[in-house]
């Protein structure tokens, strides 16, 4: 997500960093370094313009170079700039009427179906009762797909066969949800390979036709700086409310974010990552410029963690781990929750780590080799040995580095691992019960697990 714009971007408050007085000329190389960054990232030459502007002026005004920490004020201004081009606030849906209608839009391949039962699972875990409506009659795989998502994922479909007429679909879906209690009507609306009048005159029939309560535009981050010009031209015919970025996980550049919103005034509201069918994200533009700078994003990972974890089977976890009673089978169900967060990378970019991204980049690659690898070894062993690690003999072990397709020396390595994360636990447990005299608090430098 952002990678190059992100990872140059760190590089340049970084050498700034090291400098011990921030001067006029200093100043401008970093300034410089900026715009080359951002043109790089597919930022639109007006952006960058606007962009560097405002950060010159502002830097002038708060005298950055007279300043006493020069570098820490000229990061700040940059954090405030980028918060300000991704939309500066978050922006919230407006499904204030009962139902509401969500009406997507975009090019074909940009993500609108996919996008469509994401929100739905966004809009049934906040306790909606959404119902996807298949508004793209031209293309029959279209309604298959949108289908197929929906009762893969227990969310209510409507079409109808052989129909033509959209705004006659449309109509009938509104019957259907008041005889089914939907709260959101999800409208996954036709895309073409480019914008035509056709495409355009049947967008326009269904929202003057309803009450739109949202018109989302949904944009493949990747596609670069052609995104603007796609995004004007939906504005200019429907006067959007804001959009979807799909594909976030996939983008090296990431730049047409910061070019939209400030083309069209108009805020990115959700954003997709991967894949999978996860429900979308609400976009911040305060978290996402502090990881664009490499400072983590520490309110998210705890949000997707609350969302994704099982909160009393972590808490059983976490008793297990004190009580020295934590087996291989538990190791397995810690691994599911952190699949749950998202890919190792992702979970690192929400760290703030202070490394750079090809280090990051590592420690994602062994992080996620390494579990694969454990998850193999446990899995060659019986439920018995799962669940009791202390009956592993010599002849056990060799069986199941053999089943495994490991050296006896990577299993050894393994276990041994394992039994000394068991015993630090056991360690942290006595000294948690320890404290209970105490107050029970925790001496200052101590992990709390987040359970």
């Amino acid at each position: 997500m952002f990678d190059s714009l992100s990872q140059r971007l760190q590089e340049i408050i970084k050498k700034t960093a090291s400098q011990s007085t921030l001067t006029e000329e200093n100043m401008q190389d970093a300034l410089r370094e900026i715009r080359r960054a951002l043109l790089g990232a597919d930022v639109s030459l007006n952006v960058v313009k606007s962009f560097i502007s405002s950060i010159k002026d502002k830097a002038e005004g708060a005298q950055v170079v007279k300043s006493t920490n020069p570098s820490q004020t000229l990061i700040k201004l940059v954090n405030d700039e980028l918060t300000n081009l991704l939309g500066e606030k978050q922006a919230p849906l407006k499904l204030d009427t009962n139902p509401s209608i969500v009406m997507l839009l975009g090019l074909q391949g940009s993500g609108k179906t996919t996008s469509a039962a994401k929100l739905a699972l966004k809009l049934k875990k906040e306790g909606k009762t959404p119902l996807l409506v298949a508004l793209d009659v031209y293309r029959p795989a279209a309604i298959l797909q949108l289908k197929t998502l929906a009762d893969d994922n227990k969310i209510d479909f409507f079409s109808l066969d052989n129909e033509k007429n959209v705004v006659k679909i449309a109509q009938e879906s509104l019957k259907y949800a008041a005889e089914h209690n939907n709260t959101v009507l999800i409208f996954d609306t036709a895309g073409r390979l480019e914008i035509d009048s056709d495409m355009m005159a049947e967008l326009m029939l269904i929202n003057h036709s309803f009450n739109i309560n949202e018109k989302l535009l949904v944009i493949d981050s990747m596609i670069g700086q052609s995104a603007v010009e796609i995004a004007l031209n939906f504005d200019e015919q429907l006067v959007l409310d804001g959009f979807i970025l799909t594909k976030l996980d996939g983008d090296t550049k990431g730049g047409c974010a910061l070019s939209i919103v400030h083309s069209t005034h108009k805020p990115v509201k959700l954003i997709a990552e991967g894949e999978n069918i996860r429900p979308l994200q609400d976009f911040h533009p305060d978290r996402m410029a502090n990881r664009i700078l490499g400072m983590g994003d520490i309110v998210s990972l705890v949000e997707r963690a609350q969302e994704a974890v099982n909160i009393e089977e972590a808490r059983e976890l976490e008793s297990k781990m004190l009580k020295n009673e934590f087996s291989f089978n538990d190791f397995l169900k810690i691994q599911k929750q952190i699949k749950a967060l998202g890919s190792f990378g992702g979970i690192l970019s929400m760290l703030p780590l202070g490394i750079s991204k090809d280090d990051t980049d590592k420690i994602s690659h062994e992080g996620e080799k390494q579990l694969k690898r454990f998850e193999v070894l446990i899995q060659s062993m019986t439920l018995e040995e799962r669940n009791n690690p202390n009956i592993l003999n010599s002849s056990r072990k060799k069986r199941i580095a053999q089943g495994a397709g490991a050296s006896l020396n990577e299993l050894n390595a393994f276990i041994s691992q394992f039994e000394t994360m068991r015993k630090m636990m056991k360690g942290l447990g006595n000294l948690k019960n320890s404290m209970k005299g105490k107050g029970g608090k925790m001496p200052f430098g101590m992990p709390k697990f987040p359970f």
